[in-house]
């Protein structure tokens, strides 16, 4: 299933141009992506690549894509405006999202997709593929190469990937390739703001995301954002060259991560009970809740990984700050930062995360007796 948020749409779909203003509201900041997806769907090609950075918008954009692909043709406007409100929610059996369910896109994966590809359509008369991590492809990409360069008519193809490795290359020369670019901070925090955040929160969170939208989204809805920021900076004001403080320190802002999950399990909780409800109106889907449980222990991972990489990059600007200001020797400065850039390295390789953050905070204490 797809977990990209549903976009409201109007009861009763006027006029084709509303509603595809309505289907992309979603996607911030990709106007060409966007002008190019509009002008594709009525009549759209075997297969497009959504290239660009997580965060960006790819997920909002296909499932809109498909929203407007599968329409298509609909001549009845409650019917077309139900078909794009259930695909904007991942909810239309003729738009179907393949989750990796390991490190990898599978062989076995390969051939799920490859059978599905050739069934009918359910509802309409076009269904759309949607492929996410495809940069994960490895050696499944032989199996899926054919299948996506000649897809039965019915059948279109969306490839989401954040590059393009050497298995999906040749993948990549069959596709219309639909570039999305990091979304600017300012983008970032005026869609907050419109959507109700005060102009200061969205600033603070556009500038801690990296461009990332869907998880600026999610912080926009956590309480503890600033708390826990202000403890990372404020790290080193605690630091007493002590061991005892580091391992206490490294404690409290592992708990804080922990604890910055709660938003994003609510929202996993909410998606697992819409799915419950689906399947009792319409029967299990093959696949679907094993795959959203997957997707839903990889989403904490990540957003683990992405809680401390922020966390990190707060206290690597404290250091900076108190660089200019000539508040530490310019030598354990350098030093500290250092270590911080190596756990970044580190986390690469799923270093263990406790002990990652006390070594990053012993590199950042002072000699015993040697505040200033």
């Amino acid at each position: 299933m797809c977990s990209v948020p549903a976009v409201g749409t109007t009861a009763a779909v006027v006029g084709a141009s509303s509603a595809l203003a309505d289907v992309y509201a979603a996607v911030v900041g990709q106007p060409a992506a966007i002008d190019l997806l509009r002008r594709s769907a009525p009549d759209p090609m075997p297969a497009y690549l959504f290239l660009g950075p997580r965060g960006s918008g790819r997920r909002a954009a296909a499932a809109a894509f498909a929203a407007e692909v599968i329409s298509t043709g609909v001549t009845d406007p409650t019917a077309a405006d139900r078909h794009r409100r259930l695909a904007l929610a991942g909810r239309h059996p003729d738009v179907v999202v393949f989750e990796r369910t390991g490190p990898y896109i599978s062989v076995e994966q390969a051939d799920e997709i490859s059978r599905r590809s050739g069934m009918a359509p359910v509802e309409t008369a076009r269904q759309v593929l949607v492929l996410t991590d495809f940069e994960l492809v490895r050696e499944a990409a032989p199996k899926l190469l054919k299948t996506i360069e000649e897809p039965p008519p019915p059948t279109h193809f969306v490839v989401i990937a954040t590059e393009i490795p050497p298995e999906l290359v040749t993948i990549a020369s069959r596709c219309v390739t639909v570039p999305f670019r990091r979304v600017p901070d300012d983008e970032v925090a005026a869609a907050l703001v419109h959507e109700g955040s005060s102009p200061e929160e969205g600033a603070a969170i556009a500038a801690a995301v990296n461009g990332d939208l869907g998880r600026a989204r999610l912080l926009a809805g956590d309480a503890e954002f600033g708390r826990r920021m202000r403890a990372w900076s404020g790290a080193v004001d605690r630091l007493d060259g002590t061991g005892s403080e580091v391992v206490a320190l490294a404690s409290e802002l592992s708990a804080a991560i922990e604890a910055a999950g709660a938003p994003l399990r609510e929202r996993q909780a909410a998606e697992l009970e819409q799915l419950q409800a689906d399947e009792e109106l319409y029967g299990p889907r093959r696949g679907v809740s094993s795959r959203m449980a997957e997707r839903h222990r990889r989403e904490l991972r990540r957003h683990r990984t992405d809680e401390l990489r922020m966390g990190l990059d707060a206290l690597a600007a404290r250091l900076r700050g108190d660089l200019v200001a000539g508040a530490r020797r310019p030598s354990d400065t350098v030093a500290a930062l250092a270590a911080i850039d190596a756990s970044g390295e580190a986390l690469l390789f799923n270093a263990n995360e406790r002990l990652l953050v006390q070594s990053v905070l012993l590199a950042c204490s002072p000699e015993p007796g040697a505040r200033s």
